[in-house]
């Protein structure tokens, strides 16, 4: 079972993630390694150049998943050396600001898969930043990680359910931030794994149960937190996310899309997913987690599949 607590997205942060391609890419991951591979090995040598000869000993850089992800973004954009940029700016990161935050998410990795009854959760929320205090509000119930029949990685976000003010009241935002992009940090490279072991790009869906979601009021603290760790995360991890759903929307919400949508290209419009019902009879979140045979997770996932890949 994978769980993880992750980042609830607000909504204008929402239409940004759904910019991004549906699907990374349908090719195999060995093809694409066998495409990329000379791109792979400038980008290597950027890596050993800033941190070290020793540094494609350890994850996430042992994985070539990593480096793939900046080949595939630049060929869709048509600039190689921007992506190389990329990198070096996500290196200075993880070895500066975020370097405890990517050394807690590894470990954390290591732990969880180091059993032998497969992923074990536990250790990684333990492990993540100020969890003592956050994972009092944001739980399973209301925000979990699963998978989808095609393996892909699947956000499920209740924001609805989460008492972002007592939250905050306890908590600073740069806290919050540190708190989201550990999330972040650990799926990344959870996907990269998985995309090697079933030789498939490993995207990340988001499912936004918007149901019951505050329209007015709520912490200001908590969305700008939402915004910045989104932001930087959206640097941080090219070509990972995948869609991203709008679920059971508030009516006068979707008034509110219908209004607004027509005023985005026709490329973003056909990446941004509404749907009613999905997620709209499970009362806990946990109820859709994998690899429970619940009903409610067998309705989800063919769902899902009806919504992202047919």
């Amino acid at each position: 079972m994978f769980r993880l607590i992750i980042p609830i997205l607000s909504l204008s942060t929402i239409l940004l993630a759904s910019t991004v391609e549906a699907l990374i890419s349908q090719e195999p991951v060995s093809k694409l390694l066998s495409k990329h591979a000379d791109s792979i090995g400038t980008l290597k040598q950027v890596c050993q150049e800033k941190l070290g000869p020793s540094a494609l000993e350890s994850l996430p850089y042992s994985n070539d998943v990593f480096f793939l992800r900046y080949c595939i973004e630049a060929e869709k954009k048509g600039d190689f050396q921007e992506q190389r940029d990329r990198l070096e700016k996500t290196l200075d990161w993880r070895t500066g600001s975020g370097k405890s935050i990517c050394d807690a998410a590894t470990a954390a990795i290591q732990q969880a898969t180091s059993g032998s009854s497969g992923w074990s959760n536990d250790g990684v929320l333990k492990a993540a930043p100020h969890a003592a205090t956050i994972t009092k509000f944001v739980t399973p119930s209301n925000v979990i990680t699963t998978t989808s029949n095609q393996n892909d990685l699947v956000y499920c976000i209740r924001a609805g359910a989460i008492d972002d003010v007592s939250l905050m009241s306890q908590v600073s935002i740069p806290e919050m931030v540190d708190f989201f992009l550990y999330a972040k940090e650990v799926n990344a490279q959870v996907a990269n794994l998985r995309s090697i072991d079933q030789d498939k790009v490993v995207c990340v869906i988001t499912a936004n149960d918007l149901a019951g979601v505050k329209l007015v009021g709520g912490s200001s603290d908590f969305r700008k937190a939402l915004s910045q760790s989104s932001n930087q995360a959206n640097e941080l991890y090219p070509a990972t996310n995948g869609p991203t759903l709008l679920l059971n929307l508030p009516k006068i919400l979707s008034a509110l899309v219908k209004l607004f949508t027509p005023l985005f290209s026709p490329e973003v419009k056909a990446r941004l997913k509404f749907c009613q019902g999905p997620l709209s009879d499970v009362s806990d979140l946990t109820q859709v987690a994998s690899p429970a045979s619940s009903a409610e997770r067998a309705k989800f996932v063919k769902e899902l599949d009806e919504i992202i890949y047919n």
